[in-house]
């Protein structure tokens, strides 16, 4: 069979599975976060088969751990992160009102600096770019918004989670072995090793950035709430927590979760050390996570870079909302490690190497 022949095989496997999460994205997301806690605790059900525990019984001890881990989390931040939530919804309209104030002020000194035709002309230029970047993140935000809670959020999907997700998280972990297997003989014999290198590769990638990334993320969400719970800020754990869940981004979680609290630090510490204080707490926060966190529980090989994450997550919200979010990454993961590979074969092909004759 020629490459461009198997090319096109594969592209059309690509094409049905996308056409396949494209139709059935209402019902699939119970099933994508089995899918999700599996291949999480996979490695923890390999552990105990090897110390001779049953693969059933480990499958059964591995998620009843998991939700026992995640029922006490929840029950440990839940008042605290209610609590601080019902307060900062009440609080801020008076922070938007702050915001309007200081804007007015700038405004003002900019009327008073600048001749009036320029004056006009700044002023039609601003009002035309706020207007097209509110349309778009409007228009892009109630779109996920609209699909996620028509859809992704709708009561069958809350009773699927709740029941049809651990039921499918078992049945892959008892399975897991025997549908490799499978998978592995149905493969073409001829390019079975290239395949396998591959698939170990996407692996590697998706255990370093999912399994690594979110043990990072839940440290860093943690260590910055109590911190800044620590050193007094309103509101501080609840913006620490968020600062820590999007730090899968780098510097994306420590950079807007500093501005913002150190933000909430200015008008509520009237010393200046206990704002630079707050700032401290996310710059020793981001050098954590750069020279230990990050390199101990994610390693080098990830190779994601942020902006095609962050891409990833626009195209999958945007195509198949919440359900699209969810398989962004490990799509992203997928992609970068066949994007490496096709660049590896392009440099040894005879299109990239020099012509004989030169």
């Amino acid at each position: 069979m020629s490459p461009a022949r198997q090319a096109g095989i594969w592209l059309v496997i690509a094409l049905a599975a996308i056409l396949f999460l494209a139709l059935f994205q209402d019902i699939l997301l119970p099933f994508v976060a089995g899918i999700a806690i599996a291949y999480f605790l996979d490695p923890l059900v390999d552990r105990l088969e090897r110390q001779g525990v049953g693969r059933t019984a480990g499958a059964l001890l591995a998620l009843i751990g998991f939700a026992v881990a995640s029922v006490g989390v929840l029950l440990l931040l839940l008042p605290v992160v209610n609590a601080q939530f019902g307060r900062l919804v009440a609080a801020l309209p008076g922070y938007i009102e702050m915001l309007e104030q200081a804007a007015l002020q700038i405004v003002a000194r900019v009327q008073s600096e600048l001749p009036p035709e320029h004056l006009e002309t700044l002023r039609q230029t601003l009002t035309g770019h706020i207007a097209t970047a509110a349309g778009w993140a409007g228009g892009w935000a109630g779109e996920i918004a609209g699909r996620v809670l028509g859809s992704g959020l709708a009561l069958v999907n809350l009773l699927g989670l709740a029941v049809v997700t651990p039921v499918v998280a078992f049945y892959l972990l008892r399975d897991w072995d025997r549908i490799t297997a499978a998978v592995n003989d149905l493969l073409p014999r001829r390019s079975a090793p290239v395949i396998r290198r591959q698939a170990a590769l996407i692996d590697v990638t998706l255990a370093g950035f999912v399994r690594g990334q979110a043990t990072v993320c839940l440290l860093l969400g943690l260590g910055y709430g109590c911190l800044l719970m620590a050193v007094g800020l309103e509101f501080g754990f609840i913006v620490g927590l968020f600062s820590g869940l999007v730090s899968f981004i780098p510097y994306v979680g420590s950079v807007l979760g500093g501005l913002i609290s150190v933000g909430l630090a200015l008008d509520q510490f009237e010393t200046l050390w206990r704002v630079a204080l707050v700032a401290a707490i996310f710059f020793a926060g981001q050098a954590v996570e750069g020279n230990y966190l990050t390199p101990k529980l994610v390693g080098d090989r990830v190779g994601l870079h942020p902006v095609w994450v962050i891409f990833a997550l626009f195209a999958g919200g945007s195509l198949l909302g919440f359900l699209g979010m969810l398989v962004a990454l490990p799509a992203a993961a997928a992609l970068g490690v066949l994007a490496r590979f096709a660049i590896e074969q392009y440099r040894e092909s005879r299109l990239y190497a020099p012509d004989d004759g030169s």
